[in-house]
């Protein structure tokens, strides 16, 4: 993991078309601003956590319509 300081106003540019900027910082709280192409998904990370584990349900389950609406 890399660490890096940053000061308020101060930015990081990451793979050439990703700008963090540091905007605030109260106490032990940063607010980010995050510029980044429409395409790139942005989550927090309990959020993406809990996408994945969605999809890992998700491959689980029964693979066939018939199987979905067998006990129906």
């Amino acid at each position: 993991m890399l660490a890096l300081s940053r000061k308020k106003g101060e930015a990081l540019v990451l793979n050439n078309n990703i700008e963090l900027t540091i905007l605030e910082v109260k106490g032990d709280q940063v607010k980010l601003g995050i510029k980044a192409p429409r395409e790139i998904p942005i989550y927090r990370k309990e959020v993406y956590e809990q996408i994945q584990q969605a999809n890992r349900e998700a491959l689980e389950a029964p693979a066939t319509l018939n199987e979905l609406f067998k006990n129906s």
